[in-house]
């Protein structure tokens, strides 16, 4: 696979990396296209709106995510949604993991 390929996977992973980032893409995967005031008001633990609008840049200069203006509002959306069959097999992954830890508890 070439180098260049392999880079930009690795900026869309890099994008999904952040914590409030990845709250913004499920919750958007989840309640389709929002205005910034509404992803502010459900992404609590990533701050203001200033903070939150820097985190859509990222996940938009990514392409993840597309915005449209509508007067002052400004409303997001996934514009990738195959990133939602994406998230399930990170949580499958931590399942396993804590499903091994569990059993290496058990077997002290």
């Amino acid at each position: 696979m070439p180098q260049t390929l392999i880079r930009m996977k690795a900026d869309i992973l890099k994008a999904l990396a952040h914590p409030a980032r990845l709250a913004i893409v499920e919750f958007l995967g989840a309640s389709g296209e929002r205005c910034v005031c509404e992803i502010a008001e459900h992404i609590e633990s990533a701050g203001d709106r200033t903070m939150i609008s820097k985190h859509l840049a990222v996940l938009r200069a990514a392409g993840l995510v597309t915005d449209r203006k509508e007067g002052l509002r400004v409303f997001y959306r996934l514009n990738c949604p195959c990133v939602r069959r994406f998230l399930p097999c990170i949580e499958q992954i931590l399942e396993e993991r804590v499903q091994r830890e569990h059993e290496m508890l058990k077997a002290r």
